[in-house]
């Protein structure tokens, strides 16, 4: 678009986003894989707004026409200690091609280069604007995942083989343990998320540690259960066994009969194929 409106999403705003998101979703999986996104409708997507500007307020970058006062694209992003991690982008469908996605992304970039931050992200290979827009900006992948969508059982899952580790709810005194887990095998410091995570004021999200009989954590799996959002993670571990554990103990315990995604590092295949063995059925 030769003339757009760059803006901050307003909580007056929500309901439009909501609505942006979805119809860009929608098209999305209408147009490459022949089916609806089995979402309920606009107002489904009305969590992102609501969970975001909790978490971070302010941090989400709106593209406005002119001329009809629409807004035609969105972004949200989450500035951390150690990176600035990008949210959900989303173009309106009947403005696509028009570089809006760009116009958004590079006011996020230039954001996280005055702060002298890296940006990080997840973004599916199957998109292929999507991937082609990260690319062109200069990102690298990184790392590659598998991502599941998977139904539990009403009956739960089948028994693991017994482990050295105990899994248990993670409390707030555990938040410098897991922040310091993630640093040292990932890099990244979000101590704010798992603050968020844990104070749990709306009851949506289920946060675990693995520790051993000394104490020491050895890993951490923390999830959302909300009507529109049943996900897994984010959760880091030191090994396979670790994260098997994490992810049976949340299924068996907290979520059976629900259908929900989460995502496996391609390199952790073994730990992947595991849990579809012990109970679950890929969707």
């Amino acid at each position: 678009m030769e003339k757009i409106i760059i803006g901050r999403l307003q909580s007056s705003q929500w309901d439009e986003i909501s609505a942006l998101i979805f119809n860009s979703l929608d098209r999305w999986y209408s147009e490459n894989l022949k089916r609806p996104t089995m979402l309920g409708g606009p107002e489904s997507m009305r969590f992102f707004a609501e969970i975001y500007e909790d978490l971070d307020p302010g941090c989400c970058v709106t593209a406005t026409c002119p001329e009809s006062g629409q807004i035609v694209g969105t972004c949200f992003y989450h500035p951390r200690e150690t990176h600035l991690s990008l949210g959900i982008m989303a173009v309106h469908p009947e403005f696509g091609g028009r570089g809006i996605a760009r116009t958004i992304l590079d006011v996020i970039v230039h954001l996280a280069s005055d702060q002298g931050l890296p940006i990080r992200l997840v973004s599916s290979a199957m998109n292929l604007d999507s991937f082609s827009l990260y690319s062109k900006a200069g990102f690298v992948p990184q790392e590659t995942f598998q991502d599941l969508l998977i139904t539990v059982p009403e009956s739960g899952l089948t028994p693991l083989p017994p482990n050295q580790k105990q899994v248990r709810q993670a409390t707030s005194s555990d938040i410098a343990r897991i922040v310091a887990l993630e640093r040292e095998l990932i890099g990244i410091s979000r101590e704010q998320d798992y603050a968020f995570f844990l104070k749990n004021k709306d009851a949506l999200w289920h946060s675990l540690v693995a520790e051993t009989s000394r104490g020491e954590i050895t890993g951490f799996l923390c999830s959302i259960d909300h009507p529109n959002m049943r996900m897994l993670g984010p959760g880091v571990s030191r090994d396979e066994e670790t994260s098997l554990a994490l992810i049976h103990h949340e299924l068996h315990h907290s979520r059976r009969g629900q259908s929900l995604i989460f995502l496996v590092p391609t390199s952790s295949a073994n730990a992947s194929q595991k849990t579809l063995s012990v109970g679950c059925s890929e969707y």
